[in-house]
């Protein structure tokens, strides 16, 4: 497995054709992702597991931190054979696969033991054949948060009431919806620009990965945190399919076991990430409140339905998807 960086050296990568015939299959798998992020060690694991478990059929290339491909190119690029394989946050699919999002439910995902059953569930083999028509196959789901928080200036945001006319960071329109059934008025923005617009007071609060809310430093700009389950994300890995079809029945093999494991390697990485988070902010003087599982029923009765209605009303995917999750 070689993990690459550099960019102009993924960009020569990625343009150059290798004349020489190699007996393991190149496959070049981009990412978003810092090399320091723990899902992007997980990843690298993964690459080493699949290379392990294919007896060296494949060679697997990771090229992190947009170094080949960028975060909003990887999946065209890969549906169009651009590039091997890919990894996206689930966000990215935006609305070329909406249901995608489904994690984003409010408090719909906060239960670890979900993570662990979701790689083989009936759910994840719905999106998986709805990822298949969007022209990918996808190998493996990895969690990465399930521990956010809202943040605020003054008293940490607790009750439904708390919310009422503040300007909060949005995410997609189901979950804005479930802000906005809270009295808020959500405007939904990249990660990137929340520093920026707590500071000038464009928006009122966010919400925010509790990791997310340290490394980007919320803590400068807010001093109230409420550290509350309410929505997870997660990275996937994925294939073209005419480059997953090409390969021997051994390599697919690996993929799948690799991938199974990988799941259970996120889920630990993540869980360890996610517990440092509240600590390291009261390290930073802010008040950190932890949600009590009252103050989580209270929220989530206001904010599920109104999600629940936007994210599948009227679209029988996003209610099939719903029916599954529900099962589990």
């Amino acid at each position: 497995m070689k993990y690459i960086a550099s960019a102009a050296l993924g960009a020569a990568i990625f343009v150059a054709s290798a004349p020489v015939s190699q007996a393991a299959t190149e496959m070049r798998c981009s990412h978003q992702l810092p090399p320091a992020h723990h899902i992007a060690k997980v990843v690298d694991r993964w690459a080493a597991e699949v290379e392990t478990l294919s007896a060296g059929e494949i060679d697997v290339q990771i090229f992190g931190a947009d170094s080949l491909v960028g975060a909003r190119e990887n999946i065209v690029a890969t549906a169009k054979g651009d590039i091997e394989c890919a990894f996206s946050l689930n966000f990215q699919w935006g609305k070329t696969l909406p249901i995608m999002n489904v994690t984003v439910a409010p408090f719909a995902f906060g239960d670890i033991e979900i993570w662990k059953k979701w790689p083989t569930s009936e759910a994840a083999a719905f999106l998986e054949e709805k990822l298949s028509e969007k022209g990918v196959k996808n190998v493996v789901w990895l969690f990465q948060t399930n521990t956010s928080v809202f943040t605020t200036n003054g008293e940490p945001l607790v009750t439904p009431e708390d919310f009422e006319g503040l300007k909060m960071r949005g995410l997609t329109p189901p979950f804005d919806a479930s802000l906005a059934a809270l009295g808020a008025t959500p405007t939904a923005m990249p990660g990137s620009e929340v520093y920026q617009a707590l500071a000038t007071g464009i928006i009122d609060g966010a919400i925010t990965d509790v990791a997310a809310a340290v490394s980007r430093k919320y803590f400068e700009v807010q001093d109230a945190f409420t550290v509350v389950p309410v929505l997870s994300a997660y990275l996937h890995g994925y294939l073209n399919p005419d480059f997953y079809d090409g390969l021997s029945d051994k390599s697919k093999d690996a993929l799948k076991e690799a991938g199974l494991k990988a799941s259970e390697w996120a889920i630990e990485a993540s869980s360890e990430a996610g517990a440092a988070g509240p600590a390291q902010l009261e390290e930073k003087g802010v008040a950190v409140h932890i949600a009590t599982p009252e103050e989580i029923a209270a929220l989530e009765a206001v904010m599920r339905p109104a999600f629940d209605k936007s994210f599948g009303e009227g679209n029988a995917d996003s209610q099939k998807l719903l029916e599954l999750i529900g099962k589990m």
